[in-house]
């Protein structure tokens, strides 16, 4: 039996992210191969997490920085390894090409970090987006850790579309996989306009785009609320902090609503999706899960970044602040508007997030890399030197932590 092990940055929460839901369908494709899963992470286990036994996936506690993991991989050889986030690359990729040599690397991105936080910056700056935020210490680290895997999965076209024409990386190491949607699964029919009320948002507090688009969004809705005086808009997300629940205002009808057992019975009970965003990177799942429950959506550029192609909208996109409170408004009120919005949604999904065409696609992509596993790593030179250079580097800091934290328990 096939054996693949996960390193992740943290455990699969996939009610409290969109991260943590593609995790687990990720983990569930490969664990449809009939392969041995195991998923291994340094970070404290969490009330939220996902049950990976029910999953028939194992589960394992490890270290940073510490030579218990080199017996461990050593015992299980891995077929496969998967990095969740550059980090854990970082940390643990030279270990793995030490102790499991033959096993393909693959790093699943997520999103790309460093594009975020070069956004990010530029926003708090308020100015646009160069070339030198892209070239920034975090870029540099990710992208060497991306240079170093036999394959990276990147979840937006525009980010592979960075990848190969920016930052020249080979198309071979990039594999491009969205969500996967099971379309078995798509509701035929959801709750109708009128039977809808009210506005949504829905993220992780913990993500700053999700925090800066509630901010964003408290400061339109005043606008929004003065044309539709009956209208409240539900803030969902998972860990809300105090400085969140403070914005939580019945008489505006701005509510706090934070962690949603489950977000796509709240999604289905709006009648608008609002995705103000200003600034991130990856693929939105909030948006990704109004499409699925049919829920209209008004989003920025940046949110709506790779999620359609050329496929319209299921709603609008307006970055101006007059024209997204106009959208909205527009969207809510009128019932043949909304209506034909709804209409673009499944087709997109359908479209752009069949789970059996990305799943085979993804299967077939490591199994050409393992069948060629030699050539593969031949051709890409630029990451057997970093894995020369840079690895022994972080190898030799992260024996030097261990044998530190060593002396420390003796003592």
């Amino acid at each position: 039996m096939k054996k693949v092990l996960v390193i992740g940055y943290v455990w699969p929460e996939p009610d409290s992210s969109a991260a943590g839901s593609r995790m687990l369908s990720v983990l569930r494709l490969l664990k449809k191969q009939n392969w041995q899963i195991e998923f291994a992470t340094p970070a404290q286990e969490t009330d939220h997490m996902a049950a990976l036994n029910a999953e028939g996936v194992r589960s394992k506690n490890i270290k940073l920085n510490c030579n218990s993991f080199d017996v461990y991989i050593t015992q299980y050889q891995p077929n496969i390894v998967i990095f969740d986030r550059f980090m854990m690359e970082e940390q643990f990729g030279w270990r793995v090409d030490k102790y499991c040599p033959n096993a393909v690397k693959i790093l699943d991105t997520v999103d790309l970090q460093c594009l975020r936080a070069a956004r990010h910056m530029a926003f708090k700056q308020d100015r646009n987006l160069t070339s030198s935020d892209l070239s920034s210490n975090l870029a540099k680290r990710e992208i060497a850790a991306i240079m170093r895997c036999d394959l990276s999965l990147i979840i937006s076209p525009f980010e592979m579309s960075l990848l190969t024409d920016h930052y020249k990386i080979d198309a071979t190491l990039l594999h491009h996989l969205p969500f996967m949607v099971n379309l078995s699964k798509l509701p035929d029919k959801t709750t109708s306009f009128t039977e809808r009320h009210n506005f949504i948002t829905i993220g992780n507090f913990r993500h700053a785009p999700n925090w800066d688009s509630v901010i964003h969004l408290q400061t339109l809705w005043p606008k929004i609320k003065k044309q539709l005086p009956d209208a409240q808009c539900h803030v969902y997300g998972a860990y809300p902090p105090p400085k969140a629940t403070a914005l939580n205002n019945e008489k505006a009808g701005f509510l706090i609503k934070g962690w949603a057992e489950n977000s796509h019975n709240v999604m289905e009970q709006a009648r608008v999706c609002l995705a103000p965003l200003r600034f991130g990177a990856g693929l939105k799942g909030k948006l990704l899960d109004a499409m699925i429950m049919q829920t209209p959506s008004v989003a920025t550029h940046i949110g709506s970044e790779g999620m359609h192609a050329q496929y319209p909208w299921p709603g609008s996109i307006a970055d101006n602040s007059s024209k997204f409170i106009t959208n909205a408004v527009n969207l809510y009120q009128n019932h043949s508007t909304w209506e034909v919005a709804q209409s673009n949604c499944h087709p997109l999904l359908h479209s752009l997030y069949n789970s059996q065409i990305l799943g085979e696609a993804l299967i077939s992509k490591i199994a050409n890399i393992e069948q060629h596993l030699s050539r593969h790593r031949l051709e890409n030179f630029t990451g057997a030197m970093l894995k020369h250079h840079t690895m022994a580097s972080t190898k030799y800091m992260s024996q030097w932590i261990s044998a530190k934290n060593d002396l420390k328990q003796e003592s």
